[in-house]
């Protein structure tokens, strides 16, 4: 059977370079955009329409307001977001929202099941999935094992960064020419970014470690 895949994206560093890697292999040609009442929520729709654009792929906002609703933290309340990666364990359960990635692979998923796509994609990776349990191959696994009974079709869920740390995927996206001005990553989600937020200072510092000086001054 021919790839036929969808695309999880929010307009930030991980989703960017996973649909570029993916695009041609994988035949991704839907990418869902999920509004739950995110900080950033307006930013990230835009941004990916952009990055949708420009590879040339449909593009679908899902809108979430129980979601919001029910989750109390920093990402989506009025809370103040953390800074910096000093405390990645507090930091990541002050921006938690409550059953995020499975609840978007699992919409993913009924999108799979009446499209017959065979993959959806998730920018887990390395680094975040060792605070954010929903960042892990064992996680996209029992997803999948999942699939497997509430799906006709068993699309897979697959995970090309999980390999990979922020340096790595920067990397991956300098060298292979990804549109990396597009991105988007800030949790706070104004014009530019913030700079300062956990998703930020991982960009950045990132960017710094590829010796990087155009893409900071374009983002930052």
């Amino acid at each position: 059977m021919n790839n036929k895949s969808i695309i999880l994206l929010s307009g930030g560093l991980d989703s960017l370079v996973s649909l570029g890697v993916c695009k041609t292999e994988y035949n991704v040609e839907l990418a869902l955009t999920f509004d739950y009442g995110q900080k950033a929520a307006n930013s990230e729709i835009s941004t990916s329409k952009k990055i949708c654009d420009y590879y040339n792929i449909k593009h679908k906002v899902i809108q979430l307001d129980w979601l919001k609703e029910i989750t109390h933290t920093a990402l989506v309340s009025d809370k103040e977001l953390p800074e910096g990666i000093e405390n990645p364990i507090e930091s990541a359960k002050a921006v938690w929202v409550p059953n995020r990635n499975g609840l978007f692979l699992n919409i993913a998923g009924s999108f799979a099941d009446s499209e017959n796509y065979t993959h959806i994609i998730l920018g887990a990776n390395k680094e975040e999935g060792e605070t954010f349990p929903d960042n892990t191959q064992e996680f996209a696994d029992r997803v999948n094992a999942a699939f497997e009974y509430s799906t006709l079709n068993k699309p897979k869920v697959l995970v090309p960064l999980i390999n990979y740390d922020k340096n790595d995927i920067v990397n991956l996206a300098l060298k292979n020419n990804l549109p990396l001005e597009l991105v988007k990553s800030c949790y706070n989600g104004g014009e530019k970014h913030c700079g300062v937020c956990e998703s930020c200072t991982r960009l950045k510092n990132a960017l710094k470690n590829n010796g990087d000086t155009h893409y900071i001054k374009i983002l930052f």
